[in-house]
């Protein structure tokens, strides 16, 4: 059975944050809230929390996963951000968006886009998910908790325990997400291409 831990919305326990990461260090596979709606988040070497993800939504292997990072530095490294796009990404994050560029050699080739090499990336802007990037001082490997035959993200840290109790191994519970998942912006080929529409305002990327 998935644990099921209350962190508060606003001022998160420390003592629960370090419970949940020092499961994510052990190889768990978490369901926790961002600023669109619920993820699935684990550790960048857990090849079976990857695996179990894409069981969970029912996946192929050319999904592109995303990487959750806690800033801009962090980010910088596991992708390449030429100028063009540079000030465009760092001026919209944090925030509800993912965008997908070139992979570095610090993101294991299991990770990237088969034959892109690429990845999705992310800062979120929600102050539990953040904490926890803080205290794990990496990305976390991340893709919404949507479940096949579904469009939108899960909201409810309650309703996923009941759903998925035997598929994960913690359930964060922070009060209500929204039900949007984040704008998709593809920048892998040097100018931005929404792929998907989401919370995150497309304008500010489309030419």
């Amino acid at each position: 059975m998935a644990r099921y831990l209350d962190l508060h919305p606003e001022n998160p326990q420390q003592r629960v944050v370090d419970q949940v990461v020092a499961a994510l260090r052990d190889d768990a596979l978490i369901a926790y809230p961002t600023d669109s709606g619920y993820a699935l988040g684990c550790q960048l070497g857990n090849r079976d929390g990857r695996d179990r993800i894409l069981r969970i939504r029912d996946l192929d292997e050319h999904h592109h996963f995303t990487l959750v990072c806690k800033d801009f530095s962090q980010l910088g490294q596991f992708v390449h951000v030429d100028n063009a796009s540079f000030r465009a990404i760092k001026s919209a994050t944090p925030g509800p968006y993912t965008f997908i560029l070139p992979a570095t050699r610090e993101v294991p080739r299991r990770l990237m886009h088969a034959k892109k090499k690429t990845v999705g990336v992310r800062i979120p802007d929600h102050v539990v998910a953040c904490a926890i990037l803080e205290t794990l001082g990496e990305p976390l490997l991340s893709s919404t908790l949507i479940l096949p035959g579904e469009t939108e993200p899960r909201t409810s840290g309650w309703e996923i325990k009941e759903e998925l109790d035997h598929v994960v191994d913690i359930v964060i519970e922070a009060g209500e997400t929204p039900a949007q998942p984040t704008t998709v912006v593809d920048w892998s080929e040097g100018v931005p291409e929404i792929l998907r529409y989401g919370a995150g305002d497309p304008s500010r990327f489309e030419v």
